[in-house]
């Protein structure tokens, strides 16, 4: 069997000195790069301007829920300049690994008529998105405008301001996961200013 050469290729140092670099910057973790894949990885972000830390977010593909029932529909509080009653479906809430809370919200006019949509809502951002609109017969509507907007206080989207400012996304205690928002929905966020 051959003798292991003692020199280690040229790569090889190179790639030391590089990651020495990235840890004495602050770019990377002492145990994030463990071999000379990772370190090419490494090579291409610092070439592309990018750390690890800010790379470009990107969304997950989002399944439409089951139709909302009303056993399972919480009540959020908007202010009173208006007559509509807002609910999120319990069942379709869902906080995804791209950080987006994923709900199924019910708007339901004082005549009664409802308005079902699937929607989405990022904290970082302070925006929502459409996806769906639901449909009499319990199927869905894809949006035709889902790009994502920022979310404002105005007459037809107040109920949007107050899930993001009173329930998800409060300066005080942005919810983290399913469970939180659950949580946040039944019981109120307690971080949020209008509640202290």
């Amino acid at each position: 069997m051959p003798a292991l050469s003692k020199n280690k290729p040229s790569w090889c140092s190179a790639a030391i000195h590089f990651a020495a670099f990235l840890f004495c910057s602050g770019m990377v973790s002492p145990g994030f790069a463990k071999g000379p894949a990772d370190y090419e990885l490494l090579l291409e972000r610092k070439n592309e301007g990018l750390t690890f830390d800010e790379r470009p977010w990107q969304e997950v593909e989002a399944a439409l829920p089951a139709p909302p029932q009303e056993a399972n529909l919480l009540p959020i509080e908007v202010d009173q300049l208006t007559q509509n009653r807002f609910y999120v479906d319990d069942a379709s809430l869902a906080y995804g690994s791209d950080d987006v809370i994923r709900y199924t919200m019910v708007v339901v006019s004082p005549a009664g008529a409802r308005n079902v949509s699937f929607e989405g809502m990022r904290c970082k951002t302070a925006e929502r998105r459409i996806y769906a609109f639901g449909r009499v017969d319990g199927s869905w509507s894809k949006a035709r405008s889902n790009a994502w907007v920022r979310i404002e206080g105005g007459n037809i989207n107040r109920h949007h301001a107050a899930l993001y400012r009173d329930y998800f996304c409060s300066t005080g205690g942005t919810v983290m996961d399913t469970e939180a928002a659950r949580r946040a929905l039944r019981y109120g966020n307690p971080s949020s200013a209008s509640r202290q």
